[in-house]
C-alpha cells in the first residue's frame, strides 16, 4: 500500500519552543483537552487527509461514569476540527481507544450505555455521520480493518486506570482465578459476530506460574493487544494480582510491587500460544511491547540485568530476549523503524522529567551508531494533575510511509494539544 500524501493547512501554527530539530505544527490549535490514541496505533486516516482525536471533557480530575467526551475529526489540508461524535466510554491515557478502519469512511471507538451500563463498539462513518453499534469493544483493530481486538475493557481499570472505559464500581467485573468466559475477543466488523479467542483460563494454561501453581489465589485480567503489521499474530498482555489484596481498583497504584504482567502471542484463531515475556522477566522492570516491523520480532523496554531500563528484543516464542545495546537508556514507547536501525521514542516526566519541568522528549536513537538526538521537546503534564493516570504521554505514533509523526503534548497553555511532526530531514 502506498504512502499516503500528507499536506497539513497553514493555519496551522508552528510549535518553536526548545528548537525543534524537525519542523512541528500542533494540529488542535483551538478548543484543546485533545489527544491522539497510542503509540502503536496511526491516528492518520488510511487516506493522509485526516486526523482522528479524542477530546477529554476536562483535565483536572478523573472521568466519572457517563460523562462524555467528544471523538474529533482534523482536516490536515483543510485546517478544520469537527466534532463527529460523543462518547461515554472512555479513560484518559486511550481516550475512546479510536482505531481508522481500512478506508476514511470507517472510523471505530468505544462507548457506554449509560442505561444498562453495558460498554459497545461504535462503528462509525465521519464523513457522512451513519453510526453502528456492534457488541462489544475496541482495543486495536486488525492491519485489514476487518476485525476489532479487545479484553474486557470494564476490566482494565482493576489493574492500571486509564487504557479502558469508565462505569460505576459494583459494574465492573471482580475475578477470582482465570475466568474461562472472558479474554481475548474478536469482532467481525462486518457482521457484527464475536468470538472468544483466547479465555483466560486457557491464557493462564500457557503461563509457567499459573500452570504449575495455584491459578485461583490471584485475580487475572487481559490488557493489551495488537496484531503484528503482517495480520497472522497477535501480542496479548495478562495482567494479575493477589487475591489476598481485595477487591481493589488500580493495582499499579495500590500494590505495584505485586501486579505481575506475562506477554503472550497467539495466531488470530487462537492457537500457538506462546509466552513471549514472562512476569519473571518483566517485575526486573518493564515498559511497553510492540511488535518489530517484520512481525517475527518483539521489541520493548526492561531492566533486563537490573543495571537499568534497555531496549530489548526477543521472537514471538520467547527465543533470543536480548539488549539491542547498552546505552542510551530504553525507556518510553518505542517504536522500531522498519530499517532496523532507527528507533522514536519518548520519555516520562516523572519527578519533573529530565529537564525537572515536566517536559519530555522526542528520542531518535540510532542503534548502529548507539547514539540519541532530541527532535523535540514538548511538556507532558496539565496542572493541577491529582492523579499520575491523567499525565500526557507524547505517545509518538507514525503515519503510513514512515516520515510523519503525530504526537501529545502541552505548549505553554496548560492543555493537551496534538502535533504532528515531518521527519524526513533525519531519515537519510
Amino acid at each position: 500500500m502506498p504512502a499516503p500524501e500528507i499536506q497539513l493547512s497553514p493555519a496551522f501554527p508552528r510549535y518553536e519552543r526548545f528548537d525543534p530539530q524537525v519542523p512541528v505544527w500542533c494540529v488542535t490549535p483551538h478548543e484543546g483537552r485533545c489527544i491522539h490514541r497510542f503509540f502503536d496505533t496511526s491516528p492518520f486516516s488510511p487516506s493522509g487527509r485526516y486526523l482522528a482525536v479524542f477530546r477529554l471533557p476536562y483535565e483536572d480530575r478523573l472521568p466519572t461514569p457517563g460523562d462524555a467526551g467528544q471523538v474529533v475529526l482534523v482536516d490536515l489540508p483543510g485546517g478544520t476540527e469537527r466534532v463527529v461524535a460523543e462518547t461515554r466510554g472512555w479513560e484518559p491515557q486511550m481516550g475512546a481507544n479510536l482505531n481508522w478502519g481500512a478506508t476514511d469512511d470507517t472510523l471505530l471507538f468505544n462507548d457506554v450505555d449509560p442505561r444498562t451500563w453495558t460498554p459497545y463498539l461504535v462503528k462509525l462513518n465521519p464523513l457522512t455521520g451513519k453510526r453502528e453499534r456492534i457488541e462489544g469493544g475496541i482495543y486495536r483493530v486488525s492491519p485489514d480493518g476487518r476485525t476489532a481486538m479487545a479484553a474486557d475493557l470494564a476490566c482494565m481499570r482493576r489493574t492500571q486506570i486509564g487504557y479502558g472505559v469508565t462505569l460505576p464500581d459494583d459494574r465492573v467485573p471482580l475475578h477470582t482465578g482465570a475466568p474461562d468466559d472472558d479474554g481475548l475477543f474478536a469482532t467481525d466488523l462486518e457482521t457484527g459476530e464475536r468470538t472468544l479467542v483466547l479465555s483466560l483460563a486457557a491464557a493462564a494454561r500457557s503461563i509457567p506460574e499459573l500452570r504449575d501453581g495455584r491459578v485461583e489465589d490471584w485475580r487475572v485480567y487481559g490488557f493489551h493487544c495488537k496484531h503484528n503489521p503482517q495480520g497472522d499474530r497477535l501480542i496479548f498482555t495478562v495482567r494479575r494480582h493477589p487475591t489476598s489484596l481485595g477487591p481493589i481498583f488500580n493495582a499499579m497504584g495500590v500494590s505495584f510491587e505485586q501486579l505481575r504482567y506475562d506477554v503472550l502471542t497467539l495466531r488470530p484463531d487462537g492457537t500457538d500460544v506462546h509466552t513471549a515475556v514472562p512476569a519473571s522477566q518483566w517485575e526486573k522492570g518493564g515498559h511497553h511491547i510492540n511488535w518489530f516491523p517484520d512481525g517475527q520480532n518483539l521489541s520493548m523496554n526492561l531492566n533486563i540485568d537490573r543495571q537499568g531500563m534497555r531496549f530489548v528484543r526477543c521472537r514471538y516464542d520467547g527465543s533470543g530476549l536480548a539488549k539491542l545495546f547498552d546505552a542510551p537508556e530504553g525507556s518510553g514507547h518505542p517504536t522500531v523503524l522498519p530499517d532496523g536501525r532507527h528507533i522514536l521514542t519518548d520519555d516520562y516526566a516523572f519527578d519533573g522529567g529530565p529537564w525537572g519541568d515536566h517536559t519530555v522528549p522526542l528520542r531518535w536513537v540510532d542503534v548502529r551508531e548507539r547514539t540519541e538526538r532530541t527532535l523535540v521537546r514538548i511538556g507532558a503534564r496539565t496542572d493541577p494533575m491529582p492523579d499520575s493516570s491523567l499525565r500526557v504521554d507524547p505517545h509518538p505514533a507514525w503515519a503510513a510511509g514512515w516520515r510523519w509523526v503525530a504526537f501529545n503534548g502541552v505548549a505553554d497553555d496548560n492543555t493537551r494539544r496534538v502535533f504532528v511532526a515531518d521527519l524526513q530531514s533525519v531519515l537519510g
